[in-house]
């Protein structure tokens, strides 16, 4: 007989399902999080008052992992629409997520510090390193004067709760995992990556031996936009499409072991089908990775061009960067995967 939550105990350290939406524990954190993330680069498309009915009813719908990063928009604009957007609902009751793409510890404190401001609150339930792409970013944050010493001063300062990365080549995440304990990792996993190079495989059985939760971003990535196909949206790879697929693809990637919860693309009409299809997904059910998911899954990679490919060959042989991914990508300056 299930017994009722403890009203003292924190909704966000509770597993059952909210409104029908699954949770899933945060590795060796208390924390219990929504197996679907809200993807805060989303918030770009629409004004502030669409931003604050898309939080609110998101929560309202079983989702309380909220993540953004001040890379996120214009002039830091995600950041500023998801603080004003969040306000009204209980801070105690969302995990709030955001990162840092500066390297040296007084650059990530004052970015620490100026999304705080924006997001309207005294702390983060969990602060990542943002987008490690070269094996020396990570040294040059973990090293003296890094980023890291800041990220630690600021946990003891009760700014930061836990701590954790994303990374975009597989060089740089096995080197962070390998030389802290991280509490998460945000890495590329979905279906297309995974069955054209491989991708993410080695992420999951070194994050498992280290304990550390796994964030599957990309979720619903279906490759490079095949040459001669109209690109349906104005974005740097494509996606599935349909309720199904959909569904497959998050089961896809929920089904590895350590996989916490999943990172969407960000396109909002994407994200209503994410919310919905994430209830149809028996997490309960240890074996995600049936033998028809994973022969329907490989059928539809084939065909597939990896996003990564590039990049992970650049960085494993040690090459100067190719620069820019694709011409209409979102990325920064040093090259950024955006969600």
């Amino acid at each position: 007989m299930n017994q009722k939550p403890s009203a003292d105990v924190p909704p966000t350290h509770r597993g059952e399902p909210v409104n029908g939406m699954p949770r899933r524990k945060l590795g060796r954190t208390p924390i219990h999080v929504s197996i679907a993330t809200y993807p805060g680069l989303a918030l770009m498309r629409t004004d502030a008052a669409g931003a604050r009915r898309s939080l609110h009813d998101s929560f309202e719908r079983g989702v309380n992992y909220f993540d953004v990063a001040p890379a996120y928009g214009k002039d830091g604009e995600c950041e500023i629409k998801m603080g004003q957007g969040l306000q009204g609902l209980n801070r105690n009751d969302y995990v709030l997520s955001c990162k840092t793409k500066a390297r040296d510890k007084a650059g990530m404190q004052a970015e620490l510090q100026r999304s705080l401001d924006r997001l309207k609150t005294d702390y983060f339930d969990l602060y990542q390193l943002h987008c490690l792409i070269k094996p020396q970013e990570v040294v040059e944050a973990l090293g003296p004067g890094g980023a890291m010493e800041g990220i630690l001063e600021a946990q003891k300062q009760g700014k930061i709760r836990h701590i954790g990365f994303s990374a975009h080549t597989t060089k740089s995440a096995l080197r962070a995992l390998r030389h802290f304990d991280f509490d998460t990792v945000m890495f590329p996993i979905n279906f297309a990556e995974y069955y054209t190079i491989g991708f993410g495989k080695q992420i999951v059985e070194l994050a498992n031996q280290r304990g550390t939760a796994i964030l599957g971003m990309k979720t619903l990535g279906y490759g490079r936009w095949p040459k001669g196909v109209d690109k349906t949206r104005q974005w740097w790879y494509r996606t599935v499409e349909s309720d199904e697929h959909v569904r497959m693809a998050l089961q896809f990637t929920l089904g590895f072991p350590g996989v916490v919860t999943t990172v969407p693309p960000s396109w909002p009409d994407l994200w209503d089908k994410v919310i919905e299809q994430s209830k149809r997904i028996d997490t309960a059910d240890g074996n995600l990775h049936d033998a028809k998911l994973l022969r329907r899954m490989k059928n539809l990679a084939q065909g597939c061009e990896s996003i990564f490919h590039r990049f992970e060959q650049s960085i494993a042989q040690n090459r100067p960067e190719p620069g820019v991914f694709y011409a209409d990508s979102p990325h920064e300056k040093p090259p950024c995967m955006r969600a």
